[in-house]
């Protein structure tokens, strides 16, 4: 059974569990297979938007879409959720990505 296969079968079982809905999202990016990976992502983001994990990796795929001002609005909207939960990691991470999507970040 490949990992595909094992997170589809976990997702069958708890269809709200949103790790298995983040991992699933990473796998399709993994697999080159972007628009479901993307539909998976913003599913996750506007049905659990307290899990913050959801909005970097979001932030990134939209990057690479070449979307970047969705990936703006995604990691400052990240940056808030992070706050409300006090995750101050996830927040820092976010806000390395908005600056170096915005060119202020270190070299």
């Amino acid at each position: 059974m490949s990992r595909l296969d094992q997170l589809l079968s976990f997702h069958a079982d708890d269809p709200d569990d949103s790790f298995v809905r983040f991992a699933l999202a990473a796998e399709y990016v993994k697999l080159g297979q972007i628009e479901i990976a993307l539909e998976t992502f913003e599913a996750l983001r506007r049905d659990d938007p307290r899990y913050v994990g959801t909005y970097y990796h979001l932030g990134k795929l939209y990057e690479r879409l070449g979307r970047t001002q969705d990936a703006i609005s995604t990691y400052r909207e990240g940056m808030d959720r992070a706050m409300e939960v006090t995750d101050f990691h996830a927040r820092s991470e976010l806000q390395s990505a908005l600056l170096e999507l915005q060119g202020l970040g270190a070299d």
